[in-house]
């Protein structure tokens, strides 16, 4: 069942409660950059980024948030440390929220202006605590970076805000490791109500991280946990959004993009089945209409382990079938295949003005 947490807004877009769970990515372009960021963004949107968030390393990365603000469509947050300066900057340029660590961020009276400053335009915070960054004193309290260390850390500065009567507040608790980052989401959800945003932070290149985003991700989602998420990994952000949604899919917890299946291969196939299928998952990858298509490598068992795919493809030496939910459309020669496939696939999404590659 999905843990329940109060709603907040960020933008348009209603974050916890019954509410989906949202798609965040991070830009990797210098913010003060504006075209290359808001192109970047808008590639994000293309893949279905709901939520994205910039890096604010100074005054002219904050002021660069109003012009990108004017060139993308969804909500945008700023990323702040250790400068409140930065902070009030960026919600003055129209920024719809924050993630700061208010412990990094000065004073007590400095941190009160900048929440001060959120109160007065609605925009929530969210509160980032990194296994990597944990303060001294808890690190001696706990004799080591693990899971509670983060949670107190965490609690600590839900506190402070809260004490200023603040309570649109997001939380975050990121470790590199799955397990200590599972245990440090499991034991936030059962103390607080606030919107969790999940992740596994240096998680390693593309391959490394999308295990390690499935796996620790994956876990929490299962049990009802997590309201937003972003998946990192050393690479184009893009990917982020598109294994995001697959892991969302395969939770059954949203539905968008294609899903694509295909043989494992083995001794009987007769034909370059591993090359066609990286070629229509290529080419499919950016379609948002949420269709099933096999790609399947023996054309006697292919259509029926594939009955439940839209449409779907099974080869064979020298030629192939077309399918639709296991029943066969048409027998064709082995170079028709591919054409023929993404040509019914363009007429099954409506996809007439040619998105597909």
């Amino acid at each position: 069942m999905r843990r329940i947490s109060r709603t907040i807004k960020v933008g348009s877009l209603s974050i916890g409660g019954s509410n989906p769970v949202v798609v965040q990515s991070m830009t990797n372009t210098d913010t003060r950059n504006v075209e290359d960021t808001v192109d970047q963004i808008k590639k994000l949107e293309k893949a279905g980024c709901e939520l994205v968030r910039v890096a604010v390393p100074d005054e002219e990365a904050a002021s660069a948030i109003r012009k990108i603000k004017k060139g993308i469509s969804i909500p945008i947050i700023a990323d702040i440390h250790f400068n409140y300066r930065l902070a009030l900057s960026s919600i003055e340029a129209g920024a719809d929220g924050l993630r700061i660590n208010p412990g990094n961020i000065g004073s007590t009276v400095r941190v009160r202006e900048v929440v001060n400053a959120c109160r007065d335009r609605a925009l929530p915070i969210r509160i980032g605590v990194n296994a990597g960054s944990l303060e001294k004193n808890l690190l001696e309290k706990h004799g080591e970076v693990n899971a509670r260390a983060m949670v107190e850390s965490a609690l600590e500065k839900v506190k402070l805000l809260e004490d200023m009567n603040f309570t649109d507040i997001k939380i975050s608790l990121k470790a590199s490791s799955v397990p200590m980052t599972v245990e440090a989401y499991r034991l936030m959800a059962g103390q607080v109500d606030y919107p969790l945003h999940l992740g596994i932070t240096e998680a390693g290149t593309k391959d490394r991280a999308l295990i390690k985003s499935a796996l620790g991700l994956g876990i929490l989602l299962d049990q009802g946990i997590g309201d937003t998420l972003r998946v990192s990994l050393t690479g184009d952000p893009v990917d982020e959004v598109w294994a995001a949604y697959e892991i969302l899919r395969g939770l059954g917890l949203r539905q968008r993009g294609v899903e694509l299946i295909s043989c494992p291969t083995c001794g009987r196939c007769e034909f370059d089945l591993i090359g066609l299928a990286e070629e229509v998952d290529r080419r499919v990858r950016s379609m948002a209409s949420p269709l099933k298509i096999a790609v399947m490598g023996c054309v006697v068992n292919g259509p029926g382990e594939a009955r439940e795919a839209d449409i779907g493809i099974a080869g064979g030496k020298g030629s192939g079938l077309l399918f639709r939910r296991g029943e066969i459309v048409k027998k064709l020669k082995q170079d028709e295949l591919l054409g023929e496939l993404i040509e019914e696939i363009r007429q099954i999404s409506g996809d007439e003005g040619g998105k597909l590659i």
